[in-house]
């Protein structure tokens, strides 16, 4: 694993808040972001914990291993198909929906 301070360097400020923004949405799986930014589950996780604020990460980190979390694809209900909303396709930086 490459170190994670390098690679929350290598982005834009956008991307970092394209990235965040996608971990916190539930229907997001880590597998699309990984997808989409090359960034594996802990380097998310070293990422969020570098930019938010100490609370809003442990708020983060508690949703995201609750039962009900659905951000890896293993854990989603069938039918859940997608990486994103049908609304998504309006964020302008998601590369993605550019295909």
């Amino acid at each position: 694993m490459k170190n994670d301070k390098s690679n929350s360097e290598k982005f834009s400020i956008i991307d970092i808040d394209r990235i965040i923004e996608m971990a916190w949405e539930d229907r997001t799986p880590f597998e699309a972001i990984e997808f989409q930014f090359a960034l594996t589950e802990m380097q998310v996780v070293a990422l969020m914990r570098k930019n938010l604020k100490r609370s809003s990460f442990n708020l983060w980190r508690k949703r995201t291993h609750s039962g009900v979390s659905q951000k890896h694809l293993s854990k989603r209900v069938e039918g859940i198909n997608r990486f994103k909303c049908t609304l998504q396709r309006s964020i302008s930086m998601n590369k993605i929906s550019k295909r």
